[in-house]
């Protein structure tokens, strides 16, 4: 589990083109859909998105399953200390030679004759160090892959919203496509209109319908885009197959509250599942090597059995056993040195991992809090550099129409307006998704992700 969550986090880092690449590999990529697709259209909120992967999400079922089998595991383990009952009905008909065992007499065979044993069993152990610190054990990584549930659910939120925030962007790109083939349409047409008044000369009409074919290229690229991205976000909050649906949050610009690196870790450290997880498989490798060391220790058992025997069910009788037995190991050195030396193997692999993921929520973290405040400051200069752009483009207009320049500076303003409008949509989704990221650093991504997006914490 945390393998994959470190790797998730790594391919969200890196931004939707690895993403494409991971989209079959990864499980919080994926889904198991329900239902059926309807013929209209549904509105898909990012709540909604979120409430319908963690619903459907395969990496979020994968590791609920992984908490079943830890389940199993643990009552395994509890077999070795629970009271075990049982019962048996015996019918049988012999005949025995008297000589076999041991009794020289003139008539040896005694039968055939019937047997009716019918009995109830029972044993429990009452002092086993050994199975009792397994059990522990069994308890505590249950308790792991639990919170390994919560820690799945973040991811589930960070990616869902990661993927709209994608959705999202790939529609800004769309209208940002389709406003910049307007503008390069009518540059077409006013260069037209001053050539035939023949106030221009013809290159500059070609200029500026090879700005109309970039931009509409542009346009089908962006058209393609999201129409991609939603197919992504669909198939990892498990709409069903070919269900249509439409975007209703926008998710502008908000400024996120500043929060102090030292609370953010505190917080952290305190509702971070997979740090919490990372202690209990600690602990329960350490109970995993008390118990290999108990394995040398004596154990006592009580069993008793009643039940009646006779020839025939009325001719039976009550009968009954009651022990104590007192197992001492005398040589089992081999047996349970190497399971010692495996144990502890297990607590240094550990204890190394719960240092490193100590490590690793202190950086991200302060990851998160510093990529915050970098895609707030340049999406403040790409929101500067966006407006000073369009004034370019608004004056190289005005002196093309004047007759004052060629569409050369034409040409080249809508080209910086395009670069800005990329760079504004970019610097957009990287701030959303470096909140998002944030939330899911400090272990509040599913109940606090919609807020942080928002700029309230």
């Amino acid at each position: 589990m945390k393998a994959r969550c470190g790797a998730l986090v790594a391919l969200l880092a890196l931004g939707p083109a690895t993403l494409d690449a991971q989209q079959t590999t990864n499980p919080f990529l994926g889904s198991v859909p329900k239902g059926t697709a309807s013929a209209q259209p549904v509105p898909l909120s990012i709540k909604e998105a979120v409430k319908q992967a963690l619903d459907n999400n395969l990496g979020l079922l994968l590791q609920e399953e992984s908490v079943r089998e830890a389940h199993g595991a643990r009552w395994r383990a509890l077999e070795d200390l629970l009271p075990n009952l049982s019962g048996s009905v015996n019918q049988r008909r012999q005949v025995i030679n008297l000589e076999a065992f041991g009794f020289p007499v003139e008539q040896p065979i005694v039968g055939p004759f019937n047997v009716f044993d019918a009995r109830v069993a029972l044993s429990q152990p009452i002092i086993d160090l050994s199975a009792l610190n397994d059990a522990k054990a069994a308890t505590l990584n249950e308790r792991a892959e639990t919170r390994g549930v919560r820690t799945a659910r973040d991811l589930v939120v960070l990616v869902t919203v990661n993927l709209y925030l994608q959705t999202v962007t790939a529609a800004s790109r769309i209208e940002v496509a389709r406003a910049q083939l307007d503008t390069a349409q009518a540059l077409y047409q006013q260069a037209s209109d001053l050539k035939a008044s023949g106030l221009v000369a013809g290159v500059d009409v070609l200029r500026a319908q090879v700005q109309v074919q970039n931009a509409l290229q542009r346009s089908i690229v962006a058209d393609n885009d999201f129409e991609k991205s939603k197919l992504q976000l669909a198939h990892a909050i498990g709409l069903p197959v070919g269900q249509a649906f439409t975007l209703t949050d926008k998710v502008p610009y908000a400024p996120l509250q500043e929060v102090s690196i030292d609370d953010a870790l505190k917080r952290a450290y305190d509702s971070r599942p997979d740090y919490q997880a990372a202690q209990d498989r600690l602990a329960a490798a350490e109970s995993t090597r008390k118990a290999a060391g108990a394995e040398l220790l004596p154990s006592l058992t009580f069993d008793a059995d009643y039940g009646g025997i006779g020839q025939t069910l009325p001719a039976s009788h009550a009968t009954y056993t009651v022990s104590a037995t007192v197992h001492v190991p005398i040589f089992e050195a081999g047996r349970a040195q190497a399971r010692k030396l495996e144990a502890d193997a297990l607590v240094n692999r550990r204890r190394a991992e719960f240092a490193d993921l100590k490590g690793q929520v202190d950086l991200e973290v302060r990851t998160a809090m510093l990529d915050v405040r970098a895609a707030s400051q340049q999406l403040e200069a790409a929101q500067t550099t966006r407006t000073l752009a369009n004034q370019e483009l608004e004056q190289a207009r005005d002196r093309f129409a004047a007759g004052v320049a060629s569409n050369l500076e034409v040409t080249q303003a809508q080209e910086t307006v395009a670069t800005a409008s990329e760079t504004y949509i970019a610097a957009l989704y990287a701030h959303n998704l470096a909140k998002a990221t944030l939330a899911r650093a400090i272990g509040i991504a599913e109940s606090a992700v919609v807020q942080y997006l928002g700029g309230i914490q």
